[in-house]
């Protein structure tokens, strides 16, 4: 609440965007700035003069500091690391938000990062932990972070939590990173994460590069590049990212399978990407997934490739609608993998 302390730290925001033109800011641990009872049991704190437990000085301070960010530096970006349910953090100032650029989906992370760990024959216990995401994916524009508190202090590397044999869990983490990059948010992978790094980063030691002399991570490391280029290249895949009219649920009640498909949708009427993903290790042959249009739908990746290390099963490039009431696809759907596929135009 102090003057000189709020513009010490919004001049010291806005010298590392001048000085040395990084990117953005991410403000870390916004949750135990919003609340004045944070961490803190009944009788340490003061309530605010209206007598609830918002910190009034903390929420005109972020708004302050995003404001005079943006204003100077229209092409940066701020990402809060906000972990409550606060509304409208990546709203704009003048519609009462918070007025960062985006909102770490710290909720969606816990969950896949939960689904994904356990062994697929459990999956389908655990079928809601992938829908549960979706019900709130819009209210804010989210980030969907793998970050440095995913790879530390005993949680083990994304990799290190993969069930299943050496084939088996460089599987799973091949759909896990698919299915991330098909699903509505921006995407974040910490250093090493690209390449399925085994063991926890540790800042005192560089990474271990020397993976990259084994296939798998190698084909991890060219999945990640793939997975890149294609979300560059796909506008449905990014256009609207965090409009809800971008996204619709294909296949949602498939619990004893562990598939999933949805449809991602750019501004062109036929920006279309059709998303599937086999949480399972079985194949899954003329699986039935119904699409907006008829006609030709190239398949323009698939996880299961032999080129990162999976069993090359797939649907050899392309796919033909089957006639009926409504356009159909019948798809070789591979075991721990995605495809994605696009309409030809």
């Amino acid at each position: 609440g102090r003057t000189e302390v709020t513009n010490f730290l919004v001049s010291n925001a806005l010298f590392w965007l001048e000085r040395y033109a990084i990117d953005g800011l991410r403000v870390d641990a916004v949750a135990s700035m919003l609340y004045l009872d944070y961490s803190r049991p009944p009788g340490a704190w003061i309530p605010n003069q209206y007598g609830g437990r918002e910190n009034i000085e903390a929420i005109n301070f972020l708004r302050r500091f995003n404001t005079e960010l943006f204003a100077r530096f229209p092409q940066a970006t701020t990402a809060a690391e906000e972990s409550t349910a606060w509304p409208q953090v990546s709203r704009p100032v003048e519609f009462g938000g918070l007025g960062f650029g985006y909102k770490w989906n710290m909720g969606w992370m816990h969950d896949t990062l939960n689904y994904i760990s356990k062994d697929p024959i459990h999956r389908k216990y655990h079928h809601g932990e992938i829908l549960f995401g979706l019900h709130y994916a819009f209210s804010e524009n989210f980030i969907l972070p793998l970050s440095h508190d995913e790879v530390v202090h005993g949680k083990r590397s994304i990799f290190g939590r993969m069930p299943g044999d050496e084939w088996q869990r460089f599987a799973n983490l091949r759909t896990y990173y698919s299915f991330m990059f098909g699903h509505p948010g921006k995407k974040l992978l910490f250093m090493g994460g690209e390449i399925a790094q085994s063991r926890e980063w540790n800042h005192d030691q560089s990474l271990d590069w020397h993976l990259l002399e084994y296939k798998y991570h190698q084909g991890i490391q060219a999945l990640v590049r793939d997975l890149n280029r294609l979300y560059r290249a796909v506008p449905a895949l990014h256009q609207m990212d965090c409009d809800q009219a971008g996204f619709e649920w294909l296949i949602t009640d498939d619990a004893n399978r562990n598939v999933f498909a949805w449809l991602r949708k750019g501004f062109d009427e036929h920006a279309r990407c059709l998303v599937v993903v086999n949480f399972s290790p079985n194949v899954y042959r003329n699986y039935r997934v119904p699409v907006p249009f008829a006609g030709k739908w190239k398949e323009v990746f698939n996880s299961d490739s032999a080129h990162y290390g999976g069993t090359n099963v797939g649907n050899i490039g392309e796919v033909q609608t089957v006639a009926g009431k409504a356009p159909e696809l019948r798809l070789t759907v591979p075991p721990l993998a995605a495809i994605f596929l696009v309409p030809e135009s």
